[in-house]
């Protein structure tokens, strides 16, 4: 779609824009943090898909294929953890991901980075953590 050529009024061929949004999913069961993280996203033109259990973000992230996931550890039928997991051994290139946790634990941290998280981050976060994550490993 980005190699398509509109037409002006005028008949003057015009190159449509070569930049497409990138597209982030977001992975978690608490409605308010969705929200939250998905007006942030939004306001820095990213493209946000959501998903409000680790089942359904499994099924998302194959079908969607985002450019980024951004996963809570501790969710309803399949915590983050087992999505993360999945992620690694299905695909040939590791889809990027975030992990958010209100979880203190430094296990589950070291367990998030033994599975290959490209960051980990602790409930609550200053927004502006998030988006330097999500910048730097959509850079």
């Amino acid at each position: 779609m980005a190699d398509e050529i509109t037409k002006e009024p005028q008949g003057e061929p015009v190159p449509a824009p070569t930049t497409a949004k990138k597209r982030i999913l977001l992975v978690d069961d608490d409605y308010e943090i969705i929200e939250s993280m998905r007006i942030a996203l939004e306001a820095h033109h990213y493209e946000v898909i959501i998903a409000r259990d680790g089942n359904q973000g499994l099924v998302m992230a194959e079908r969607e294929n985002p450019d980024l996931v951004i996963l809570d550890m501790m969710m309803p039928k399949r915590s983050g953890f087992l999505v993360l997991e999945k992620l690694r051994r299905s695909r040939p290139v590791p889809m990027r991901v975030i992990m958010i946790t209100a979880n203190e634990g430094s296990r589950h941290k070291a367990y998030a980075e033994m599975l290959g998280v490209d960051d980990y981050i602790r409930k609550p976060f200053a927004m502006d953590r998030l988006m330097e994550s999500v910048s730097r490993l959509l850079a």
